[in-house]
């Protein structure tokens, strides 16, 4: 067999790749930088996903887009990183301290929301995303972070 004909078999064999765009809404302010992940069930929640990016953080909304995504089942994480330590910050109880996502805006209560909370079919064609941060802490969204932060 041809090593032509073997390449043909293995693309025809292998899923393409599509792109999967996140838009991530209420960021709050412009500190720091938005990180975004796309994550398998066996890393969902940790700090090491398959696909990370980031971008600034501004208010309102960012959008990071993932160029080529396997197809399979994911689920998107993401944080306003606000003082660049590239960590969910914490306060003594687990209540995080920047605000956090997940992708079909899978609730936090009590505790990280479950995989079948947020978890979402990617096949072999573009896909969109779309979902909020919440802040435990402080103002939550860049309406009432622009209240208690007026301008000087």
């Amino acid at each position: 067999m041809s090593l032509i004909l073997i390449m043909a078999l293995a693309a025809e064999a292998a899923p393409a790749a599509a792109p999967v765009t996140v838009t991530v809404a209420n960021v709050r302010s412009t500190k720091g930088r938005v990180h975004v992940a796309l994550c398998p069930k066996d890393k969902f929640l940790g700090t090491a996903c398959v696909l990370e990016s980031s971008v600034p953080a501004q208010p309102g909304t960012i959008t990071i887009t993932f160029p080529a995504v396997p197809p399979g089942d994911y689920a998107a994480q993401a944080f306003q990183d606000e003082n660049g330590n590239q960590k969910v910050d914490q306060n003594f109880i687990g209540m995080p301290k920047e605000g956090i996502g997940f992708s079909r805006n899978a609730r936090v209560t009590f505790g990280p929301p479950k995989w079948a909370d947020a978890v979402f079919a990617h096949d072999a064609r573009p896909q969109a995303i779309r979902f909020s941060l919440r802040y435990m802490l402080g103002p939550d969204g860049p309406e009432a972070w622009a209240k208690a932060h007026p301008a000087r």
